[in-house]
């Protein structure tokens, strides 16, 4: 038992230093101060019923292709969604709290709307026919960026392996397409997949795929590798500027139209608020550029 420690009592793990996701790294690119509020400060933020919805759905996907493949029908898929939100709704009381209770009208509604996205999953690709190795993997990689290491962490919704070896990964998202003027977000989250592939299994993917369960459209990307060194470089600078950030937690706002929808107003400077203090940069301090 460590020095310090009482019969019965549950030592904490250690919290791991922040790392560079799609979000993440995004969040820090639209506005620093987010980027500390969600990865260093962890910030609550209440769930919507869309992002539930969201989770649900993965989690019906995931089961399902966890069945044998002649099995993964729309009758099946549908079947999981009960049990599924059961265990959501039992691991995340946040998610639970959106609804009055297990007879609440509006949660019938809501799970009907779920299984409208899993029934144009459907209309999008057989999964009897998907060759997955890989579902919902989470990925950690280090980028030897010119800066120092860039930790970058990931999840995987699915890795297809052809019996040829193409690779394939697909990203299910339970939104409509983005408009013109946003598909910058989306080409930026699937770089950081294909960089994510290309440094844990050594070679590009083939083709990523997002499919888009609210209006049924799939969209496909296919890198090359001279590509993806140079989006490395830009995550690499985006570390960079975390590093100098926080040792002193100099995150600072930057206001704009994504404000309209920010959880964190009330501790934003930019709005009159006042962030928490400022708890350190947790983990290895030399994650911080070396300083505490």
């Amino acid at each position: 038992m460590p020095d310090g420690a009482t019969a019965g009592a549950v030592e904490a793990p250690p919290r791991r230093p922040p790392a560079l996701s799609p979000s993440r790294a995004s969040d820090f690119r639209r506005c620093p101060l987010l980027y500390r509020f969600r990865a260093v400060d962890r910030l609550p933020e209440p769930p919507s019923r869309a992002q539930v919805r969201g989770t649900l759905v993965h989690a019906v996907l995931e089961r399902l292709f966890a069945d044998p493949p002649a099995t993964r029908t729309p009758a099946a898929a549908r079947a999981l969604l009960g049990p599924c939100w059961d265990e959501l709704a039992t691991a995340w009381p946040d998610a639970a709290a959106l609804f009055a209770g297990p007879d609440d009208p509006e949660l019938a509604v809501w799970l009907d709307s779920a299984s409208g996205l899993l029934d144009t999953y459907f209309t999008l690709e057989d999964p009897a026919a998907v060759p997955a190795s890989a579902v919902e993997e989470r990925v950690e990689a280090t980028l030897d960026g010119g800066t120092g290491s860039v930790p970058l962490r990931g999840i995987l919704d699915r890795l297809d392996e052809a019996p040829d070896g193409t690779l394939r990964v697909v990203d299910y998202k339970t939104g409509r397409t983005p408009g013109e003027g946003f598909e910058g977000s989306v080409l930026f989250q699937l770089k950081f997949y294909a960089l994510a592939v290309l440094l844990t299994r050594g070679r590009v993917p083939d083709e990523l795929r997002l499919l888009y369960l609210a209006d049924g459209t799939a969209l496909t990307y296919r890198p090359d590798e001279a590509e993806l060194h140079r989006f490395a470089r830009l995550l690499d600078a985006v570390w960079a500027a975390i590093r100098r950030a926080a040792p002193t937690g100099d995150f600072r706002p930057n206001r704009g139209s994504a404000c309209r929808t920010c959880d964190h107003k009330a501790a934003c400077p930019a709005w009159d608020g006042t962030p928490p203090p400022y708890p350190g940069w947790p983990g290895d301090p030399a994650a911080a550029g070396g300083e505490a």
